[in-house]
């Protein structure tokens, strides 16, 4: 990149090793809170699930509990719905206020939240669906990370493009809440792949050049890869959450 080449113009053969091996440990700090993190989602996602519903051992006919019934059919299900888009918006305002722990402990709580909101595709979807879902969203964000991080092409420019996409995403999956067109649902899948999909890519490269700002402060980097984190997993999610609705086989 160009940034690293400003700085390393003519590195040595162990201040090479240095920054790659700073740049792999960086990185697999990322991936390994991003893993993390879907990983809770999960976790929180079933127990949500085994909490709300119950299952008859003869038939396998599914039914809410009360708990279910209460976070589900009542207004509460806006709050689950929306809980964790509103606390995207509380990390970004605090972000650059955010000590290194506290912006971990954000990430956590936020990983649980999405966990809670998606705990009902379990109700719609069948487990087996969302198993080959997931592992194919895995396959594919991997393959796009890889290439994120290894192109020498600079794809800093497809940012304001995507963002726009994704604006037009969830303007169109809030109103689509109204209207229930299964024609728009089937669209808005469609481009909310494309959208993290391209995302993925982006994000890697970008969290990548951000590596030769903060190399040598402690903080900013830990901090960085909290937040690099945060990126690629809601790349992740959102990436799976589009795919199941095209691919899932539901209940």
């Amino acid at each position: 990149m160009a940034q690293f080449d400003s700085r390393y113009t003519h590195p040595t053969t162990v201040g090479r090793a240095d920054v790659d091996e700073g740049l792999r440990s960086y990185m697999l700090g990322v991936y390994n809170y991003m893993a993390g993190g879907v990983a809770l989602t999960g976790i929180i996602a079933y127990l949500i699930f085994s909490l709300a519903v119950t299952v008859d051992p003869t038939t396998g006919a599914k039914a809410l509990t009360a708990f279910g019934q209460a976070i589900y059919t009542t207004p509460l299900k806006w709050v689950l719905f929306f809980a964790p888009l509103a606390f995207v918006f509380f990390f970004a305002f605090k972000a650059n206020t955010m000590s290194v722990g506290a912006a971990q402990t954000s990430f956590w709580i936020y990983a649980a939240l999405v966990g809670a909101s998606l705990s009902s595709i379990l109700l719609v979807f069948t487990g087996s669906s969302i198993a080959n879902v997931f592992f194919i969203s895995a396959a594919t964000f991997a393959g796009l990370s890889i290439w994120g991080y290894t192109t020498k092409k600079d794809i800093s420019g497809w940012g304001s493009f995507l963002f726009m996409g994704l604006i037009g995403v969830i303007i169109a999956s809030l109103v689509n809440i109204f209207t229930q067109s299964s024609a728009m649902s089937f669209a808005i899948s469609v481009i909310g792949v494309l959208v993290f999909a391209g995302f993925t890519a982006y994000d890697t490269q970008r969290i990548k050049d951000t590596y030769f700002e903060v190399a040598g402060n402690a903080e900013a980097a830990a901090k960085a890869s909290i937040f690099g984190a945060l990126s690629l997993y809601q790349d992740f999610i959102g990436l799976f959450v589009n795919l199941l609705s095209l691919m899932g086989d539901r209940e």
